[in-house]
C-alpha cells in the first residue's frame, strides 16, 4: 500500500505581528497515521497545527505565507469556507473543555450547527460518535446530565466524541493527555490506536512516551522549524540530527 499525504505543508510560514513563529515548514501528513509534533515549549508544535484547519484566523495578529493543501487544495485560498473546512479537520484541545449541557447535547451540537433536526439522526450519531470514542457504556445511562459531571478523562473523551459526531476526515489533537491522569491519558491513547483506523490524526505531545507509543510518524520541532521527519520507530532510535537524539534522550527541552 502506498501512502498518501492528506495534508502537505509547503514552505509555511507563521507571523504574529513581526515575530516568525513558524519557518519554511514543508511536511506532509500521510492518511490513515498518527503523526506527533515533539519538541520544547514555545517551539511551533501548537502554531504549526493550528494552521491546519485555520485556528491562527481567530489571532489578529497573525498571517500565514506560504501553502496548506488538502488533498492538493489550498486551505488558505479565498474560495474556502472556513465552517466546512473545521468540520472536515476536527480539534481536540489541551484542556477539556465540554459545553456546559448535557452529555446528549454536547454530541449533538454540531450536527445541529450543520442543520441537522431529526431526532433519530440525531440518536443515531450521539451513540455512534460515544461509541467511537469509547464512551458509550460508561455515559448511556445518564445522557440528559450535565457534562461537566463527568470526570477529567471522560470530559475528554466527550469532546473527542463530539469531534467525531460531525464525521471530519482528519483530528487535530493538542495534547489531549496533557491534563489527564495515567489510567485516563491509557484510554485516550488505546483511542487514537483505534481511531487512526478511521480517520488521520496529528498530535501535539510533550511526552516522548507517548509519542513513541501511538505516532506512526513523528516531527520535531526546534524554534519555529522541523528538524526532522520520519517514521517514529527509526527517528527514536536512530535520529539524523544530533538535536533530534539531544531532545530525545533528554540533554535539553
Amino acid at each position: 500500500m502506498t501512502e498518501h499525504s492528506r495534508i502537505t505543508a509547503v514552505d509555511l510560514d507563521l507571523y504574529y505581528g513581526t515575530f516568525r513563529a513558524l519557518r519554511s515548514i514543508s511536511l506532509d501528513i500521510l492518511e490513515h497515521r498518527v503523526t506527533a509534533l515533539i519538541g520544547p515549549s514555545g517551539c511551533g508544535k501548537s502554531s504549526f497545527l493550528r494552521c491546519l484547519n485555520r485556528m491562527n484566523d481567530l489571532v489578529p495578529t497573525a498571517r500565514v505565507v506560504g501553502k496548506v493543501l488538502l488533498d492538493g487544495l489550498d486551505i488558505y485560498d479565498s474560495s474556502i469556507d472556513v465552517v466546512l473546512l473545521r468540520k472536515r479537520i476536527g480539534m481536540v484541545f489541551q484542556r477539556p473543555n465540554p459545553f456546559p449541557m448535557s452529555i446528549y447535547d454536547n454530541v449533538a451540537y454540531g450536527p445541529r450547527i450543520h442543520g441537522e433536526r431529526r431526532k433519530t439522526v440525531l440518536d443515531e450519531v450521539v451513540e455512534s460518535s460515544l461509541r467511537g470514542a469509547a464512551l458509550w457504556d460508561e455515559v448511556k445511562d445518564r445522557l440528559g446530565k450535565s457534562a461537566l459531571g463527568l470526570s477529567g478523562g471522560q470530559q475528554q473523551r466527550l469532546c473527542i466524541a463530539r469531534s467525531l459526531a460531525v464525521k471530519p476526515e482528519l483530528l487535530l489533537m493538542d495534547e489531549p493527555a496533557s491534563a489527564l491522569d495515567p489510567i485516563s491519558t491509557a484510554k485516550v491513547e488505546d483511542l487514537i490506536r483505534e481511531l487512526r483506523e478511521t480517520y488521520t490524526i496529528v498530535i501535539v505531545t510533550h511526552n516522548m512516551q507517548q509519542a513513541a507509543r501511538i505516532s506512526d510518524y513523528t516531527a520535531f520541532f526546534l524554534s519555529g522549524e522541523v528538524v526532522e521527519y520520519g517514521p517514529t520507530g527509526s527517528m527514536f532510535t536512530n535520529p539524523k540530527d544530533q538535536r533530534t537524539e539531544d531532545y530525545i534522550t533528554g540533554r535539553f527541552g
